[in-house]
């Protein structure tokens, strides 16, 4: 019995460990032309909003790495800046269990 709850998990590990570091979103065509930059780089830039990203930062007991919750939240808020006609997002503070905020800009023709 236990043996086989053994290999029940090992085998669901197998399957799932590999998406941990997967990023499931894709950028729009819009979002695709959206920077990410520090607030010292848009000076120039006009200020259009705020947007609020999240995903899981886990699957099932499996923590996904930071790197790919950090780069699917940038896909998403660089999706939603393109949506706002942005061009620029900033990161308002850090990525907190998979959830981060940024300002939107727009720094080419502002």
């Amino acid at each position: 019995m236990q043996f086989t709850a053994i290999r029940r998990l090992a085998a669901a590990l197998a399957l799932t460990a590999p998406l941990a570091g997967c990023s499931f979103v894709d950028l729009t065509p819009g979002g695709d032309k959206v920077r990410v930059l520090s607030l010292n780089e848009v000076g120039r830039c006009t200020l259009l909003g705020r947007v609020s990203s999240n995903t899981k930062a886990s699957i099932g007991f499996i923590a996904r790495s930071k790197e790919a919750v950090q780069e699917e939240v940038n896909r998403l808020s660089r999706n939603n800046a393109a949506d706002m006609h942005g061009d620029t997002i900033v990161p308002l503070g850090p990525l907190i269990d998979g959830e981060q905020g940024f300002n939107v800009y727009r720094c080419i023709n502002p």
